[in-house]
């Protein structure tokens, strides 16, 4: 073949990456064909990673946005040797490691899970903004870039506006995106949705903005040299490419750039298949080989890339040689463990919110957690992750001594900027907001949940007792939402998400050390506005009896031979306590309580254990200041569950909680009346 070799080997992706859809018959397949070229320079000559070593905590990485584009990805892994031909032939069939859009899979060089658009770069961001914090702790040495990938959709996404926004202003000049501005979106051209000048509004962000033509391998090179030695700003390198770029007719003409090759394998639209792949260089019979010449010109880039990453490695051990304690401190960072910490020393007032003993905690946390990274959308004062803060500083542009990002109005931008920062390695990422707003972060934490991620979620303000603010800031709903992916297991088989509502201060403690020491899954710390009272010890050591929520569930009152048992979990439990009081002095009822901080971590006790706590040959009754639904599992068909079915209300919160039934008198009566029934 007399084409430059770097022609064909943008080629040999695009002739793969139609064969992948083709015989997959879904996909995606004009959107790599576009961005084939840009894959292979970056890759070829700029990309720094170790071929034999791929989860080396140094490397470059590159993250996904446009996680249709899943065939790009797979096509330039093939020729680097990451996946083999079977691996390309069986593209979106059960059982393969070429799902339809990317899943994380370090080892063959995919940093995350993408295809709801905006994510993935988003992630990206977090992942520089890892690198950037571990770089001011351990030294310039550790430069690796960051490479986000986005397409005209992501760009839409509102999302996208948070990430420009917040890597512009923390001057992430480490991560360099790759906009393939095709124009062409998948029902309609992107003239039909947009007239914005999206260079502008990136550069109004404080990126560096360069567009070229994203088919010239010498613009690409230029753009990529001149970001790699950017140093204030992240590059946003706006690249003009053609959709279905390659494409021709059955008669040989040109096809390119129509919608239809968006979303369909290019058989089923103007373009005919096998001429396609003719005219790539591609042999019909054999679509998914790679081009002999493309596959001796990457064995050398493999080697290169093995040699340049051994160089790397031996400055990076001379460092360590040098400096022998910071060298074992990141080691310790990026092994993901946790140091000694003692959670039964933190102090608390008295009938404190749990949102205040959760402040206490990461007072503790930000004196003996050096590698966690708090963020808040603005509202670390109200959601109390202050606390933290007071104890260091915020991210800012030219310094990231500090450990806490002010993350504005954004909680989705937040929430995946905290996946990037788990993706990344070395830090415990946490992120704040009112329980709410956790509506805005569904989107994220569902990826957290898929990617197996241990994010920490901190969610206060969590009950109807947000009085005043009136119902747009009154989560009913939201714990049953929550909750429900307790209930939803990931790919390894565990509950995808940890939900803690803690029902008082020495419980807040437990749950913040249950959300530590969950490194695997998503935990979410479901918290209060208002004090409550702490439930009585029935020993010596309120906090050694909270211990017991570790399994999920405990009774933190207990009788022999109890005539009810009574369950709720975070600020309900106190109203049962005092409704206790009311029936065993007025009404002569035996009661036990039982605090069930998660229904998915007690279900997965012995049945003997559930059966200790909620015994099945019991009356049961059950208090929730969300949805019934909440603790109708574990009552039961004969048990009673008093909730809210209903909006909240604007007023002060104790008077809600007359209104609505939840005082210990009127718990007291509604058990009474349960009572009649059973």
């Amino acid at each position: 073949m007399n084409k430059d070799i770097n022609l064909q080997a943008a080629d040999n992706i695009r002739a793969l990456a139609v064969a992948m859809v083709e015989k997959a018959k879904s996909g995606h397949p004009g959107g790599p064909m576009g961005g084939a070229d840009f894959m292979h320079v970056l890759y070829s000559e700029f990309f720094n990673y170790d071929p034999s070593d791929m989860e080396w905590p140094f490397r470059d990485r590159f993250f996904m946005d446009a996680g249709h584009l899943s065939t790009l990805m797979y096509a330039q892994y093939y020729l680097l040797g990451n996946y083999a031909k079977d691996d390309v032939a069986n593209f979106r069939q059960w059982g393969s490691i070429t799902p339809g859009h990317p899943e994380v899979d370090v080892a063959r060089g995919i940093e995350n899970t993408s295809g709801p658009l905006g994510q993935g770069h988003t992630m990206g961001v977090g992942a520089a903004i890892a690198a950037k914090f571990l770089q001011a702790r351990f030294g310039d040495w550790m430069n690796h870039k960051v490479y986000g990938f986005i397409s005209d959709g992501g760009i839409q996404e509102e999302i996208s506006q948070g990430a420009g926004r917040i890597a512009g202003h923390l001057g992430l000049s480490n991560f360099i995106m790759f906009f393939d501005s095709n124009d062409i979106q998948l029902s309609t051209s992107t003239d039909e949705v947009t007239s914005e000048d999206t260079a502008a509004k990136y550069e109004a962000w404080g990126w560096k903005v360069v567009t070229i033509d994203g088919h010239n391998h010498d613009e690409i090179r230029k753009a990529l040299k001149d970001a790699n030695n950017e140093t204030e700003k992240p590059t946003l390198i706006i690249g003009k490419t053609i959709m279905g770029k390659g494409c021709v007719t059955a008669d040989g003409s040109m096809f390119e750039g129509h919608c239809e090759l968006h979303g369909q394998p290019i058989g089923a639209t103007g373009a005919d298949y096998e001429k396609t792949l003719l005219n790539l260089g591609a042999s019909v019979e054999n679509p998914f080989d790679i081009f002999s010449e493309v596959s001796d010109f990457y064995k050398n880039i493999i080697s290169e890339k093995t040699e340049q990453a051994a160089k790397k490695k031996a400055v990076i051990n001379a460092w360590r040689k040098d400096n022998s304690v910071l060298a074992s401190k990141l080691d310790f960072f990026l092994s993901g463990e946790l140091p000694e910490l003692d959670f039964e020393s933190i102090e608390h007032k008295a009938g404190l919110a749990t949102r205040a003993a959760s402040s206490n905690v990461l007072g503790y946390l930000a004196d003996n957690v050096e590698n966690m990274i708090v963020s808040s959308a603005d509202l670390s004062n109200s959601d109390k992750t202050d606390g933290f803060l007071k104890k260091s500083s915020a991210l800012q542009k030219g310094d990231f001594s500090g450990s806490f990002l002010q993350a504005g109005v954004a909680e989705l931008t937040m929430s995946c900027i905290a996946n990037g920062i788990a993706l990344h390695g070395g830090c415990i990422p946490v992120v704040a907001t009112f329980f709410v707003f956790s509506d805005y972060m569904k989107p994220a934490i569902r990826l957290s949940g898929i990617q197996e991620l241990g994010v920490k979620y901190v969610w206060t303000h969590d009950a109807f007792r947000v009085g005043e603010d009136g119902p747009t800031h009154q989560p009913v709903e939201q714990e049953a939402q929550i909750r429900l992916l307790e209930k939803l297991k990931n790919h390894s088989g565990k509950n995808s998400f940890l939900a803690l509502r803690p029902a008082d201060s020495a419980e807040t403690s437990v749950a913040w050390k249950m959300a530590l020491e969950n490194t695997d899954t998503p935990s979410g710390l479901i918290l209060s506005r208002q004090g409550i009272k702490d439930v009585p010890a029935q020993g010596e050591s309120r906090y050694e009896e909270a211990l017991a929520a570790e399994k999920g569930g405990y009774l933190v009152k207990e009788v022999e031979n109890p005539d009810i048992v009574l369950i709720a979990n975070g600020s309900e439990v106190s109203t049962l306590v005092a409704a206790s009081e009311i029936l065993e002095k007025e009404n002569g009822l035996k009661v036990n309580i039982a605090s069930v901080i998660s229904e998915g971590l007690f279900r997965l006790q012995s049945k003997d254990y559930q059966n200790s706590v909620i015994p099945k040959n019991k009356p049961l009754f059950g208090l929730t200041a969300g949805l019934p639904v909440n603790l109708e599992a574990l009552v039961g068909d004969n048990g009673k569950v008093f909730g809210l079915e209903h909006f909240g209300y604007s007023a002060p919160a104790t008077v809600l909680d007359d209104k609505f039934g939840f005082t210990g008198e009127k718990v007291s009566k509604q058990v009474l009346e349960y009572l009649k029934t059973v």
